[in-house]
């Protein structure tokens, strides 16, 4: 069974004490590709430095998280999208956060707006972070003058509406840890969702599913993700990550598909 992390922020800090063990557990569970979002210039480096101790298997993509724009959000994506097309797979993180302020909020459109026209320029798909922002986000697409974009909406939290808004425009949805959430709304959402319109990621070390729930997450942890997602669907769970992963790698096409 082979498994796809979209999505996982494995040079973080948290993982400074074990990573090399944790990211051999991740492929003893079938997670074999792992796709690591940039956060800001100061992580460009020990994401290359990760990814390139695992080629094939850990994948770089170019971006700045909208919790990090500030006034210097011009000189930061300069210094990000000098490195382009290089050898990243996508264009992210990037997106915008209205959850615990909205100081930058007029920065973060600018510079999400940058990072899309990046993902059109290079021919990269982006990774949209959407919090508190489903109206904003949708806001600065449209502002583009594209009608459809290629991307995921990553750790989608929104409604049925939202996420048909989503997958219309052409986007797929990004499904981690929170599916798994006894309060979350998501699994009543994602089980009369096409799964071919479903990527799965885990956000690590964020957004740990349960029974981990609090904890620091893992790759590895993917696997109860799909557990999930396979029984909203009525399959078996080698058959959600096999559809998953084709999914991830039909819009992640710089990824080396090997079985």
């Amino acid at each position: 069974m082979i498994l796809t992390d979209t999505h996982a922020h494995l040079y973080l800090n948290a993982f400074d004490d074990d990573r090399d063990t944790m990211i051999a557990g991740a492929f003893r569970t079938g997670v074999t590709r792992i796709l690591i979002p940039n956060i800001d210039q100061d992580s460009l480096v020990p994401m290359h430095h990760l990814c390139n101790q695992y080629p094939g298997h850990l994948f770089p993509m170019a971006g700045l998280h909208p919790t990090s724009v500030r006034d210097d959000f011009e000189t930061v994506l300069s210094t990000i999208g000098a490195g382009l097309p290089g050898n990243y797979v996508g264009i992210g993180e990037c997106g915008i956060d209205l959850y615990w302020d909205r100081t930058f909020l007029a920065h973060q459109k600018m510079a999400f707006r940058t990072q899309l026209e990046w993902s059109f320029k290079h021919g990269l798909p982006v990774a949209i972070h959407i919090r508190s922002s489903f109206d904003e986000v949708f806001e600065v697409l449209k502002s583009t003058g594209h009608a459809t974009f290629k991307g995921v909406f990553h750790c989608f939290s929104g409604n049925k509406t939202q996420a048909a808004q989503a997958i219309e425009m052409g986007f797929l949805l990004g499904i981690g840890g929170v599916v798994t959430f006894k309060n979350s709304g998501l699994p009543k959402i994602i089980k009369d969702i096409d799964p071919s319109k479903i990527v799965l990621e885990t956000d690590a070390p964020f957004l740990a599913p349960m029974p981990y729930r609090g904890k620091r997450n893992e790759s590895a942890y993917l696997r109860i993700v799909a557990e999930k997602v396979a029984a909203l669907w009525g399959m078996p769970i080698h058959e959600a990550a096999s559809i998953t992963t084709a999914n991830a790698v039909s819009l992640f096409k710089k990824i080396n598909h090997h079985e």
